[in-house]
Formats: C-alpha cells, sequence, structure tokens
C-alpha cells in the first residue's frame, strides 16, 4: 500500500470514528483520484480526495456539490447511491484530507447493455429537472479543471507545448458550448453506474454542473466500456455526434487533463497519460470550429 494510499485509509477511518461510527475492517474499493474506503462492519463507503485537489484546490466544494446533490436526488426517488445516513455525509476535513460518507451497496454481477445505461440516464434526468442546479456558471466544473490545468499542467510534469495547446483549444470551444441549463449528472459513464441489489444506481456525482444535457451525452457518448453511441440513442435526447461536436472536444480534453493528474500519483500511468493528450488535442485541433452565431 503506497503512502497515499494509506492516508487516504487513515483519513477516512479516523474521520468515521471522530464522528460516533466504529470501524473494524477498511478496505479500499477503488484508487484512482479519490480513494473510495469500504469502512467495515457498517454499510458505510468513504471517499477520500488524494490527488484531486492538484486540479480542484478547492475540492469541499466539489464534494459538497455532490453530497447536496444525492441528497436531493434520493429525496425524489432518483437512481443514485444516497449519503450515508449512519454518520454526516460532510464533506469533513481530517488529516489533512477532503471526506465524504456514503451508503455502501451490494454490488451484483453483470454489466448492463448500452441501451439499458442510455435509458437510465433518461431516468435521472427526469429526477434531475426537479432539483435545483448547483449554483455557478454554465459547464464551469470541466471548464474551470481545466483552466487550472493550464496553470499548473507543467508542474505535473505535462509538456509545456501540449499545456498552451489546451488553452487555446479551451478558448476556442468556449463560445460553442451553448444549451438550455439545468443540474448535469457531469461524469455521466457507465463506469459511475452501478449495478446494486436494489437496481441500477448512479454514483460519483463530484462532476456535477448547470449546463445542457448534451455535456452528460457527450461523456456518455466517449465511454469505451460499451457502445457509446447505441447509449445515446438510447436516451430520450438521441443527439447526433455532429449536434454534439463541441461537447465531444470538451470531454476529451477534459478526461486527458485528468489522466496527467493519475500520473502524478503513479508514474505508470505516464505514457498512456500522455499519449491521450497528444490524441485529443490532435483530434480537437482538427475539428473545424463552428461559426460563431450572429446578432439576432
Amino acid at each position: 500500500m503506497s503512502d497515499r494510499v494509506a492516508h487516504a485509509v487513515a483519513a477516512a477511518t479516523g474521520c468515521a470514528r471522530s464522528l460516533g461510527l466504529t470501524v473494524v475492517e477498511p478496505r479500499v474499493l477503488h484508487d484512482g483520484v479519490n480513494i473510495v474506503v469500504r469502512l467495515g462492519p457498517a454499510p458505510v463507503a468513504a471517499r477520500v480526495a488524494t490527488l484531486t485537489p492538484l486540479l480542484r484546490p478547492e475540492v469541499d466544494r466539489a464534494f459538497g456539490r455532490e453530497v447536496e446533490l444525492a441528497r436531493a436526488l434520493t429525496a425524489v426517488g432518483a437512481p443514485v447511491v444516497p449519503p450515508s445516513d449512519l454518520v454526516p455525509p460532510g464533506p469533513h476535513q481530517h488529516a489533512g484530507r477532503c471526506v465524504s460518507f456514503w451508503r455502501l451497496e451490494d454490488l451484483q454481477p453483470g454489466d448492463p447493455d448500452a441501451t439499458t445505461v442510455g435509458r437510465s440516464l433518461g431516468e435521472l434526468h427526469a429526477a434531475l429537472a426537479d432539483v435545483r442546479p448547483p449554483d455557478g456558471t454554465l459547464l464551469d466544473t470541466p471548464l474551470a479543471d481545466l483552466d487550472t490545468f493550464v496553470q499548473v499542467g507543467e508542474g505535473l510534469g505535462t509538456d509545456p507545448a501540449q499545456v498552451a495547446a489546451v488553452a487555446a483549444l479551451v478558448d476556442r470551444l468556449r463560445p460553442e458550448l451553448v444549451g438550455g441549463t439545468g443540474a448535469l449528472h457531469g461524469d455521466a459513464h457507465p463506469g459511475n453506474l452501478l449495478h446494486t441489489a436494489r437496481g441500477l444506481l448512479w454514483s460519483d456525482l463530484e462532476d456535477t454542473t448547470p449546463g445542457p444535457v448534451a455535456w452528460d451525452l457527450a461523456c456518455l457518448r466517449s465511454t469505451r466500456r460499451l457502445d457509446g453511441a447505441a447509449a445515446v440513442r438510447a436516451t430520450p435526447w438521441p443527439l447526433s455526434d455532429a449536434e454534439l461536436a463541441p461537447f465531444l472536444s470538451l470531454r476529451a480534453l477534459h478526461a486527458a487533463v485528468w489522466w496527467q493528474v493519475l500520473a502524478v500519483g503513479d508514474p505508470g500511468y505516464r505514457f498512456a497519460a500522455d499519449e491521450r493528450l497528444r490524441d485529443a488535442v490532435a483530434a480537437v485541433s482538427a475539428r473545424p470550429a463552428r461559426p460563431r452565431p450572429g446578432p439576432r
């Protein structure tokens, strides 16, 4: 176990115990930019920010948005993993880490197919229509992450030319990112849809943001886990790749810069992360910019 992971487990365990939860068997369930820790024997999982603050210095804001949205969606019966009701879900600060607490779901074998995933996203958005969007500006989560990357990318070990390219491409994309604004999942890919004993539940709402549904569709369309195009066609908004183009470009850049963060935590990701960023920059650069809408 790396020092980073050990520190996260200690923060999750210490925070939970300080709130009165008995923790006997902490176990890491997921190690990424956040670490998820099962806090046995209680049915509670902790999310601990480890690498996340590299692009989100105010990580409490993202974790707080996630808890607030999950609580609101749970109240209207939406298919989401709810915040814990055994300890205050947070977010909390403990041992220098941001921690939130969630109900531990009983995962089942098997993955849903593309059509099922698309329909499930439609069900989630039917519930999202009944909750208030998070405070902020359109697509502020991915755009703020990319703005931060432009400032810190070289310090993360990224080629300066690639950092400059990302800056220029994001500036080009901004006027194209238009559409109605509502609450979004923000990272709506199949890896965040859990097959549980209670059915399919969406998790990891940390990237929630105000914006058009096209952003969630772009996240789903871009997945490598299944046929993203088929999944989008199964939603209530079967938009074409041409209609989603600027959002697909934004998704490619956003995902690629988070791979750069992963490479900081594990140098074994460096080659793949650099390749992914080069590919994203090349693909977005090759797409012609849409003309800016004229005055009406």
